[in-house]
């Protein structure tokens, strides 16, 4: 909920009709984050909250909430950012499904290559069809500021054996979230969908009742599951782990316009912070797996390439079932394709 306190002379300034420079902390932002503080999501909130701060030259303050003091999950708090109890939430595409399902296009697999096309991708006017959307869907209430990242790359891991095509994957079972998206994607590669809650993982895992997961090495890693017998990830980087950063509309409108540019900017601010904190991360947590006895697996270009031919009913499942699937969908395939021609000229002008 946005805060804006005028002292009495400000108050008096106004009515005399004198405009009078922002003072310090004329507007509270409260964001919250269902993390904790080794997350990405922490770690652009505090470059958020420092440039926002300073670049307001103190008239913006932020309060970082982490965890679940203000809300427990993402249909719970996006409520709090309609009714404007809650001024900034982040969200994953699961956390968003429930309101804005089109958000799953985030979970389509192998649509975006590498870091430097998805971050071109959610930089660009993608983001900005996908808020429209989401503004048109709330009744103007949710507003889509930014898409950063919070994990780097699912990737699938189990297990078993070494997973170099989809017939290694042929009957697994492999854990999922309780979303259509996912458990779509597991049955084209020929294995079976097992929902099973994130607490609850590491015990499924050890007794079998999942083989398999798909998720970024930090989060294999943070949560100790080579200790349950996970010793197989293969770097398909099947999606990219994207965060939604959420605003409150009403929030957002109610600044000053040059307080609203303030706010886009920090934005940019956290996004790039969230780009870069996964690939940091990930270094010592591939090095400790591996250093622990796991099988790491970068499959080839042919190899990605069946992962991709194989995961071709998902597009077709998600266009056709999902609402404003088909827009986005589209949106999504224009944008990796205006990103990849330009990181060609790119590569082609610095290569030589």
């Amino acid at each position: 909920m946005l805060r804006k306190t005028l002292t009495a002379a400000a108050t008096l300034a106004t009515i005399a009709g004198f405009a009078l420079p922002a003072m310090a902390q004329d507007y509270t932002i409260r964001a919250v984050a269902n993390s904790n503080e080794n997350d990405e999501d922490y770690d652009g909130l505090q470059v958020f909250k420092s440039y926002v701060e300073s670049a307001s030259n103190g008239a913006i303050g932020v309060e970082i909430y982490m965890g679940t003091q203000l809300c427990s999950n993402g249909a719970e708090c996006l409520q709090g950012v309609a009714d404007g109890s809650i001024d900034v939430y982040i969200s994953t595409s699961g956390g968003a499904a429930g309101l804005f399902p089109y958000v799953q296009v985030l979970d389509l697999p192998y649509l975006m290559q590498d870091d430097r096309i998805a971050e071109k991708v959610l930089a660009g006017d993608f983001t900005r069809t996908m808020r429209a959307m989401a503004l048109e869907d709330s009744g103007g209430m949710i507003r889509l500021m930014t898409i950063g990242n919070t994990g780097g790359w699912r990737n699938f891991a189990n297990t078993k054996q070494r997973v170099q095509t989809p017939d290694d994957l042929k009957g697994m079972k492999i854990r999922t979230v309780v979303a259509d998206l996912p458990q779509e994607l597991v049955r084209a590669l020929g294995a079976a969908p097992t929902p099973i809650p994130w607490p609850e993982l590491f015990t499924s895992l050890q007794t079998g009742v999942v083989e398999g997961t798909k998720n970024g090495i930090t989060d294999i890693m943070s949560m100790k599951f080579p200790e349950a017998g996970l010793q197989y990830v293969t770097l398909d980087g099947h999606a990219y782990m994207g965060a939604l950063w959420w605003m409150s509309n009403d929030t957002f409108l109610a600044l000053p316009e040059d307080m609203r540019r303030v706010v886009v900017d920090g934005f940019y601010q956290l996004q790039q912070a969230t780009f870069a904190s996964p690939k940091r991360k990930s270094i010592p947590a591939y090095q400790e797996f591996v250093e622990g006895g796991g099988d790491l697996y970068v499959p080839t270009p042919e190899e990605k390439q069946a992962f991709a031919e194989a995961a071709q009913p998902v597009y077709e499942w998600f266009t056709a079932n999902v609402d404003g699937g088909q827009q986005i969908f589209d949106a999504m395939q224009s944008a990796v394709a205006d990103a990849t021609e330009e990181l060609d000229a790119e590569h082609a002008a610095d290569i030589q």
